[in-house]
């Protein structure tokens, strides 16, 4: 029930590992941190990790006179959640699917939810252009505004899967948010130095060559990597990290488009 939802977030990216999951989920807790009543939809039927990382895997969902009930973080109900590993009996449990059944899955996602009313819905995908992330766009012409926030890696590999994802995003008409490049270096937490393991730049290039906005670099920082599976959000555990700076800025820019109906 996508009527009640004023902006809907795509986090998308054509290579698997590049921290979609990651993104998606400490985007979510910010938006909540700053005020708004958000969703966060994790769409990754065969690698649902939404649920571990904000720490919810012993929840169920449940069936409404209105649609299933999302599971939510907070007792004021401004971050509610659905994935597909809240139907699952163990995180090892494996999700063997055709297409068909898969999209008839995700279709019910964005038609039986009881979001109720949403400032945001951040949509988390697998990695690819294929049925999944379709079937949403078929599903988004209902929303009056929707975008996409792209995901990569410094790597060449990494980045040329990006480049097909712009081209998927423009043949099916989403504007794109922008690019952040994720992984961009190792963060000292002892000193904040920043070392660039892979390379650099690829995600700021990419972003001067197709045009678009470049959100920002979250560098490797093991002090984010501890906050998985506990639900917390950086913008309040970590006040001074790189990481909080880019995902404050970023809300703050989408909040600011929000109010100009954009």
């Amino acid at each position: 029930m996508l009527e009640q939802v004023k902006q809907v977030i795509l986090v998308l990216s054509g290579k698997g590992g590049v921290g979609k999951s990651t993104v998606s989920t400490q985007l979510a807790l910010t938006l909540k941190e700053k005020g708004f009543k958000v969703g966060l939809l994790d769409i990754d039927l065969c690698g649902p990790s939404i649920p571990y990382i904000l720490n919810l895997e012993d929840h169920n969902i449940h069936q409404g006179p209105e649609g299933w009930i999302p599971v939510y973080l907070d007792k004021e109900q401004r971050l509610g959640v659905m994935s597909i590993g809240f139907l699952l009996n163990s995180r090892n449990d494996a999700v063997v699917w055709r297409g068909p059944k898969k999209t008839s899955m995700i279709k019910q996602f964005l038609e039986d939810v009881c979001w109720q009313e949403l400032d945001f819905l951040v949509i988390d995908t697998p990695p690819g252009t294929s049925d999944e992330h379709i079937t949403v766009m078929e599903n988004l012409r209902q929303v009056q505004h929707s975008s996409a926030i792209l995901v990569t890696t410094p790597q060449e590999v990494a980045i040329e899967d990006v480049r097909k994802e712009i081209t998927f995003c423009r043949k099916t008409g989403i504007p794109i948010m922008g690019i952040i490049e994720n992984m961009s270096g190792y963060e000292c937490p002892t000193c904040s130095h920043c070392t660039n393991i892979f390379s650099s730049g690829g995600g700021q290039s990419l972003a001067e060559l197709a045009k678009i906005p470049f959100l920002g670099t979250l560098p490797i920082d093991p002090r984010v990597g501890q906050l998985a599976g506990k639900g917390l959000a950086a913008v309040t555990e970590l006040p001074e990290s790189s990481t909080c700076k880019v995902f404050s800025t970023l809300v703050d820019q989408l909040g600011s488009l929000m109010r100009n109906g954009a």
